[in-house]
């Protein structure tokens, strides 16, 4: 593990502070004008609160979850930002002080007070919508269901068929083609299970299957590629007694095994039966780019690859606003037979520090030309957090990056496609400001993310960086 000179970074002002909720609001626009195409919703989530109290949360991963929405229409814009009114929420915000324990915290008090207390559902970590109503994801329980338009929280949602104690993860993928929905949740108990779930284009459980994992891993992602469903699982085991005596917490208890290996499981995704089962070298991921199957029948997909677990540690002191953790994620694509579970080739894409890859929600699960991901600029310090965005181009093999200048942090760029053209679409980030302390809204055209945005709205209030978001369609 290297680190270097701890210090306050710029980007943490956006977290130094509880963020501020706002109500349906027009946006004004700071340059350029949004695109008349431009029809559908962006939603963000990620942790709106980090301390409570005086008292400051564990990890990154333990803040609240709150959403932001922004609405377009017309070449006009309307925003809100409200976190989501979960039950340990609403209790820790009447007691004023954290109670709950989570991924990075146990419950607070002596031990006795402690003992026999359930982690807090925060509903932090990414976002899907439906058709009538938007889902506020977080990978350790069921989500929350929110209004599409205001954010009100409505409640639990078990999607018509998931028990009340399974997990529902936050990186669900949607078949552009049919609509349905996969996602999957790890239970734990003597041994952990991997649960596989199928969803029509509602939200309604229409399959599920469960399989035993090896020893107590973590999963945070799977990626879909073709007829397939892919599971890279690292070698991280879980202490589990500390944690349910309260005495630590979840990722306190997480063990890095390089003996172990990488075990990848690949499934069926139409009848969710275990194709392949095999170990290989290995490594950690947080999160896959696309997949999809080439001609000889293999799968091809992308991840962000780290050689170990210390990205955990950098993340952790990503709550505190100083980092002196050096973690660094690189590019790669696999190629691997799905019936034998042999890798027929992994390559690094990209040398450069990134993160958070995602493609045209019309090609996922398909061969697509372009990936777009987080970045940091060449001379930015590792400790730092993300700083550009960029697109990976796979005919032409070169990354184009949008520099955002010193002491701005871009989210995740999402893309929004355009109705009239399907070959073409918008480029989304949410951007905050470290000079001016303030939040924004960029647009760029995809294919020109190396040229000025065609539009930037200013946000009423700071919101925070946050993880995960989504782009629905008018």
């Amino acid at each position: 593990m290297t680190t270097t000179t701890q210090k306050t970074a710029s980007w943490a002002k956006a977290i130094a502070k509880p963020a501020t909720e706002f109500p349906i609001t027009q946006l004004s626009t700071i340059s350029g004008k949004i695109p008349e195409n431009l029809k559908g919703s962006l939603y963000r989530n990620g942790p709106g609160r980090l301390e409570r109290g005086g008292l400051q949360v564990g990890h990154w991963f333990d803040g609240d979850g709150a959403i932001l929405a922004v609405h377009f229409a017309e070449g006009q814009a309307r925003a809100t930002y409200r976190y989501v009114q979960t039950e340990g929420y609403l209790i820790e915000e009447k007691a004023d002080k954290l109670i709950f324990g989570n991924y990075g915290m146990a419950p607070t008090g002596a031990w006795l007070q402690r003992f026999g207390k359930s982690s807090k559902n925060v509903a932090n970590t990414s976002v899907i919508a439906l058709p009538d109503k938007l889902l506020a994801l977080w990978e350790g329980g069921l989500p929350h269901a929110l209004d599409l338009e205001t954010l009100e929280t409505f409640g639990l949602e078990n999607l018509e068929g998931l028990e009340n104690r399974l997990p529902y993860s936050a990186h669900p993928k949607r078949d552009p083609l049919t609509g349905e929905i996969f996602n999957f949740g790890v239970s734990y108990g003597q041994k952990a299970t991997l649960h596989i779930y199928r969803s029509d284009r509602n939200g309604k459980l229409i399959k599920k299957s469960q399989t035993n994992l090896q020893g107590l891993p973590m999963i945070h992602d799977f990626v879909m590629a073709g007829d397939y469903l892919i599971f890279s699982v690292p070698p991280l085991r879980m202490n589990p007694f500390p944690v349910l005596l309260n005495l630590q917490s979840y990722s306190e208890s997480l063990q890095w095994k390089p003996q172990e290996g990488t075990e990848v499981l690949v499934f069926n995704r139409h009848n969710l039966e275990l194709v392949s089962r095999s170990v290989t070298e290995p490594w950690f991921q947080w999160h896959f780019g696309n997949g999809h199957s080439d001609r000889d029948g293999n799968v091809v997909f992308d991840l962000i690859r780290y050689p170990d677990f210390t990205t955990n540690q950098f993340l952790k002191e990503v709550a505190s606003g100083k980092t002196k953790t050096q973690a660094k994620g690189t590019f790669w694509q696999m190629r691997l037979n799905p019936k034998t579970g042999e890798f027929r080739e992994t390559s690094q894409l990209i040398d450069r520090g990134c993160e958070f890859p995602s493609v045209s929600p019309a090609e996922v699960g398909q061969n697509s030309r372009y990936t777009y991901l987080s970045t940091r600029r060449a001379d930015t310090n590792l400790t730092e957090l993300f700083d550009a965005i960029a697109s990976y181009d796979y005919q032409t093999h070169t990354l184009t990056e949008a520099d955002f200048g010193a002491n701005r942090y871009p989210m995740e760029p999402l893309f929004a496609p355009d109705p009239t053209n399907p070959d073409r679409g918008w480029i989304i980030t949410v951007v905050f400001d470290g000079d001016r302390k303030c939040s924004e809204v960029w647009i760029f055209d995809s294919d020109q993310l190396d040229c000025e945005p065609v539009c930037r709205l200013a946000l009423p209030s700071i919101v925070p960086t946050g993880f995960h978001g989504t782009w629905r369609s008018q």
